[in-house]
């Protein structure tokens, strides 16, 4: 057997396994748009855009979750469609929207239930759609990988609920 052949057969057998490691522990993601301004894409404007390392394992206990985690979920909107955005409130806790338009000025987080915003007062969030089952939740971001000048853990954000 050829060299050759036998390189190419060697990496086509750890294909199965890149894609398992993808889906079941992380992945890397590039993250478009400003809703998360200005902790991720700060420059978005430039056409730069953040690299992000993933975490996708351990996201179904209770306590999987807490506020300040930066996740990536489907739009409960459009499920093709998938959103980065920042955990609020969690479920059980009383969380007073900040869009005036949210039909409620106050609510209850429903039992596996998520409030997410982006930390863009310009995003489309649970302001605009409620609370978020915590199902439609792919990954949490854990780590800034490009551009390497941001190279870091996801920035916070302070939290401070009225």
């Amino acid at each position: 057997m050829h060299a050759s052949l036998k390189t190419a057969l060697f990496t086509l057998s750890w294909v199965p396994v890149f894609i398992s490691v993808q889906q079941v522990c992380g992945q890397l993601i590039w993250i478009q748009g400003r809703s998360m301004q200005p902790s991720l894409n700060p420059d978005s404007s430039l056409g730069t855009r953040d690299l992000l390392l993933i975490q996708k394992y351990g996201l179904r206990r209770a306590d999987s979750f807490s506020k300040g985690d930066v996740v990536i979920l489907h739009s409960p909107i459009d499920p093709e469609k998938i959103l980065v955005k920042r955990i609020t409130a969690l479920q059980n806790e009383t969380v007073k929207p900040r869009s005036s338009s949210y039909p409620k000025k106050q609510l209850k987080i429903p039992p596996n239930h998520l409030w997410i915003e982006g930390d863009s007062i310009h995003s489309v969030d649970s302001n605009s759609f409620g609370p978020v089952s915590s199902g439609l939740v792919v990954g949490k971001a854990r780590w800034i990988v490009y551009p390497f000048n941001r190279y870091g853990p996801i920035p916070s954000k302070s939290l401070d609920m009225e």
